[in-house]
């Protein structure tokens, strides 16, 4: 029956699952305009990791987004306040190529103690994935081979599935995260995890349409699909609720909470990763 498995029934009964740990993929911190989070700063997201069961959060910090005087400076103090629970994503914002310029001289001094790899958030920022202003951070991580963790929306023309496409062709090397997993744009994002290896389908805002899981675990299997919540949005216990109530087997469970993170993460973070 869904939602009775053994690690679904230790869900329900404890609301974690001590065999299971969790890796966050897609997170952000601190307060936005215009909503009220409750927990937003590091130790309460900390706190809300613990309740959850979520080993390790990788993160960009809202001020990164939309604070270009601050940067990556919140995401940076942070984690070295929680080393052991964060990793941030070394935010992009493309409208101001002199702070792209020293976030990536800075960024080999910060990897891996402090960063993993890069994220874009394109339709904010309203600069498609495929632009110029964003090559520079694109090409260091084709060339180490990094994560990049990048907001996709179906339809979009800054991250939809067909500038997906071509940003995959050209930067093969990378470990290319589909935030949000071209929402919406379902099986063009099961096509592209298909015909790039090097793509990985991330939950965040997935759980909100019943059956896809289903979908990505039927056509594409559970080893390239990967557990987000953008946390402070969304709480990590509804995430996990929906994923131990989709028709999915435990093993696939494993696979998206921890095993496949884990190993994307094991040759940076080989001292943090069990």
């Amino acid at each position: 029956m869904i939602g009775r498995s053994p690690l679904a029934r230790e869900f329900w009964k404890h609301g974690r699952v001590a065999a299971c740990p969790i890796y966050d993929m897609h997170g952000h911190m601190g307060h936005f305009h215009s909503i009220y989070f409750p927990r937003a700063d590091a130790a309460s997201m900390v706190r809300t990791m613990d309740e959850a069961g979520v080993r390790l959060l990788v993160f960009s910090h809202h001020a990164a987004l939309n604070s270009p005087d601050l940067a990556n400076e919140p995401s940076i103090a942070a984690v070295k306040e929680f080393p052991d629970r964060l990793r941030a994503y070394c935010m992009i914002n493309p409208n101001y190529p002199e702070q792209v310029a020293r976030d990536l001289a800075a960024f080999s001094n910060l990897f891996p103690q402090v960063y993993v790899g890069f994220k874009f958030l394109s339709d904010y920022h309203q600069v498609a994935l495929t632009d110029p202003r964003y090559a520079p951070a694109w090409e260091m991580a084709n060339e180490r081979a990094l994560p990049v963790l990048a907001h996709t929306w179906g339809g979009s023309a800054y991250d939809g599935e067909a500038v997906v496409r071509e940003v995959a062709e050209r930067y093969p090397q990378v470990r290319f995260l589909l935030g949000h997993a071209c929402h919406g744009a379902w099986h063009a994002a099961v096509a592209l995890a298909r015909d790039f290896p090097n793509i990985y389908l991330e939950l965040t805002a997935v759980f909100d349409d019943r059956g896809v899981i289903e979908i990505f675990v039927e056509e594409v299997g559970s080893e390239r699909i990967l557990f987000g919540t953008d946390l402070p949005w969304f709480d990590p216990h509804h995430a996990i609720g929906v994923l131990m109530n989709a028709d999915i087997s435990d093993a696939d469970r494993h696979n998206i909470c921890h095993r496949n993170a884990e190993k994307l993460l094991a040759p940076i973070l080989p001292d943090l990763i069990a």
